[in-house]
C-alpha cells in the first residue's frame, strides 16, 4: 500500500531487511522500520500516520517468526532510549527495550528478587505482552504498572486492573506500544539472588539448545492455567513430552529442525526459510494432533506474509 510517513526526529528505514534482527535468523523485509528518539516522538509518530497502516511493534526478535514475504506497514523498534532501569526500594521501572536478564540483574544488585527474568530471553515489553514466566513466577505476579502509546498515539498508563493475564498472553491492545514497565520484587540478599542465577543459568545450558539458533519454547504447553495467568500444576501435560511421543524429536524440513537436545525448540541449521521453520512447526502439531488429540498452540509469534502472497 502507499501512504506518506510523518516527519520523525528517530530513523525511519524503507525495506530493512529484519531476518538479522530476529534470533532465528529467518524473514522478509520490513515495509519501513521506525526506531524513535523517545516516547514524544513515538507519539507523535503514531498520533500522525494513516490509521489505516499497519503497525507492528517488535522486540528484540527473541520468540518471533518473521515470515519470508517480509511486514507491510510500519515495524516500530525501541532502542537505546528505552533501555533504562531504575530501582526505588522494592520497586524496578525498566524500559521496554531493556533485556530481561538485564533486569534480573539490576535488581539482584539492589537485593530485589526478580530471578525468574534471568533465563528468559527477550527485553521486557514482549515479556509483559506474552506475561512470560519460569521457574513458577510470571510478570502477572510481580506487574505493578506499564506506560504504553496507543496506535492513535494517546498515552496511558496501564495498572494490574487494565490487563488480563492468561498463560503466555495478555490482553494489551494490538498495536500499542509498550514503553516502560514496573515490577515489585521480595527483598533478598544480593549474592544469593546472583548465584541462584548462575545456578539457573547452568541449568539451562545444560537442558536448552542455547548455543543454536532458536527461538525459545516453540509450543505452549497444553496445561490449564487459572485466572492470574500462573500454570496449574495439576496439569502434568509438556510441550516436549506430547513431541516425543508423537516422534517428532529430531524432525526436520530444510534447514529447520526440532531440536534433539530439547524437543519443543525448532532450530535453524543452517539455510532455513522462514517457511520451513513454520512449516515443520504445523508438521508437529498435525502429528501430536494425529496420535494424541492435542492441539498444541505456538508460543513462538509469526508475522509477515509468505513468499507469493500479498
Amino acid at each position: 500500500m502507499s501512504f506518506t510517513l510523518p516527519d520523525v526526529r528517530g530513523r525511519l528505514t524503507p525495506n530493512r531487511d529484519l531476518s538479522g534482527l530476529t534470533w532465528l535468523r529467518v524473514g522478509g523485509p520490513a515495509e519501513w522500520l521506525f526506531q524513535p528518539a523517545d516516547t514524544a516522538d513515538l507519539a507523535e509518530f503514531l498520533a500522525a500516520l494513516d490509521p489505516d497502516v499497519p503497525v507492528f511493534p517488535m522486540g528484540v526478535g527473541s520468540n518471533l517468526i518473521v515470515r519470508d514475504g517480509g511486514l507491510p506497514g510500519v515495524t516500530i523498534k525501541l532502542g537505546r532510549p528505552f533501555m533504562d532501569v531504575v530501582v526505588d526500594g522494592d520497586r524496578i521501572t525498566a524500559g521496554a527495550a531493556a533485556l530481561d536478564a538485564r533486569v534480573a540483574k539490576a535488581a539482584a544488585d539492589a537485593g530485589v528478587d526478580l530471578t525468574f527474568l534471568r533465563t528468559i530471553p527477550g527485553s521486557l515489553g514482549g515479556a509483559l505482552k506474552m506475561n512470560a514466566g519460569c521457574y513458577g513466577s510470571y510478570i502477572a505476579d510481580h506487574f505493578v504498572s506499564a506506560q504504553a502509546i496507543l496506535r492513535d498515539g494517546t498515552a496511558i498508563s496501564l495498572t494490574k486492573d487494565d490487563i488480563t493475564f492468561n498463560y503466555r498472553q495478555t490482553d494489551i491492545p494490538d498495536g500499542a506500544v509498550v514503553t516502560s514497565v514496573t515490577l515489585r520484587g521480595p527483598h533478598a540478599e544480593p549474592t544469593a539472588l546472583h548465584a541462584r542465577m548462575e545456578e539457573q543459568l547452568a541449568k539451562r545450558d545444560a537442558t536448552q539448545p542455547t548455543k543454536e539458533l532458536t527461538a525459545g519454547s516453540t509450543f505452549r504447553n497444553p496445561a490449564g492455567f487459572s485466572s492470574t495467568g500462573r500454570a496449574d500444576d495439576t496439569h502434568d501435560l509438556k510441550a516436549w513430552k506430547v513431541i516425543d511421543e508423537a516422534g517428532m524429536r529430531g524432525a526436520t524440513r530444510g534447514g529447520a529442525k526440532m531440536s534433539e537436545m530439547h524437543s519443543n525448540f525448532l532450530v535453524n541449521k543452517g539455510g532455513a526459510t522462514a517457511a520451513d521453520l513454520e512449516g515443520l512447526g504445523e508438521e508437529v502439531r498435525k502429528r501430536v494432533s494425529e496420535t494424541q488429540g492435542i492441539d498444541l498452540q505456538w508460543e513462538i509469534m509469526r508475522v509477515g506474509v509468505p513468499i507469493g502472497n500479498s
